[in-house]
């Protein structure tokens, strides 16, 4: 099914000044869903997923977070944390004036989403939670993401050498995921290590107590050997949160290349929460 397709925008006042963020919505109505990328990935990431969400009468938004994509880059590590983008997310919905959404991500995006219950549980509606990244993943990402802000902080030339080669590639000659990854290495050295920076020396993710307390009903989706998003920490939070349901996928790349099982997941799940009040049941897919 064929989905309206606009791209938006809208500006913070931040520390680092007054910076523009961007983002896509797909399909129209007050059954709001907003989906949030990974860690240095664009909101494209999320395009498939969202039209499907769309197709099924939902309103999905896309959004490049500060440092992501094509919103603005402040090379200032304050400008980011978990906490400034869940902030980032609920100016979104004010600024679409949505009182509550579906509020979902990958990875990065579904730390934020869990930011955004803690901040204002009174927005949102629902979790779809991706490879969520918690105390199971600490070593991992330190041996992941610290040569990345290595080489951003004092070479550089490598980053920003990548960007001149890959930034002319046609994104319509290629396919869809070689188009994201060349996306994702498009980057500035000073921006990007600014970005992980930031979220390196900062808190992760909610705590445990915290998270025990997000009251909305969530669908927590964790992949099997992903040792920087190990399915321990995705099966521990559908324990921790009260109204979760874990899904198991069979792969990390389920979700890119056979989408359609957790397609359905997810559709059934947001169609849920904005048909009903009522928790969420806990349940296998």
């Amino acid at each position: 099914m064929l989905v309206s397709e606009r791209i938006g925008q809208f500006f913070l006042e931040t520390d680092s000044g007054r910076d523009r963020l961007e983002y896509t919505e797909y399909g129209a109505g007050d059954a709001w869903v907003v989906l949030v990328h990974g860690q240095l990935m664009p909101r494209r990431m999320q395009q498939p997923l969202a039209r499907a969400l769309a197709a099924h009468g939902l309103h999905v938004v896309t959004v490049d977070l500060l440092g992501h994509g094509r919103s603005d880059r402040p090379a200032d590590p304050l400008a980011y944390s978990m906490t400034a983008f869940g902030e980032q997310v609920i100016a979104l919905l004010d600024h679409l004036g949505a009182p509550q959404a579906v509020i979902g991500g990958t990875s990065l995006g579904a730390n934020v989403s869990l930011e955004v219950a803690v901040l204002a549980p009174e927005r949102v509606k629902g979790l779809i939670i991706e490879m969520p990244v918690l105390d199971n993943a600490v070593e991992a990402g330190i041996l992941a993401f610290a040569p990345i802000l290595f080489a951003a902080r004092f070479l550089p030339f490598t980053v920003n050498g990548v960007r001149r080669v890959t930034r002319p590639i046609p994104r319509g000659i290629v396919p869809f995921w070689a188009g994201i990854v060349l996306d994702t290495l498009d980057q500035r050295a000073d921006a990007m290590a600014a970005v992980v920076h930031g979220l390196f020396f900062g808190r992760v993710a909610p705590s445990s107590k915290q998270r025990r307390a997000i009251m909305a009903p969530a669908l927590v989706v964790g992949h099997p050997a992903d040792p920087i998003h190990p399915a321990a920490d995705a099966a521990m939070l559908a324990e921790e949160m009260p109204h979760a349901e874990f899904v198991q996928a069979r792969s990390i790349l389920e979700w890119r290349f056979r989408p359609e099982r957790l397609d359905h997941a997810a559709a059934d799940f947001a169609r849920r929460c904005w048909k009903s009040p009522r928790r969420s049941r806990r349940t296998g897919v």
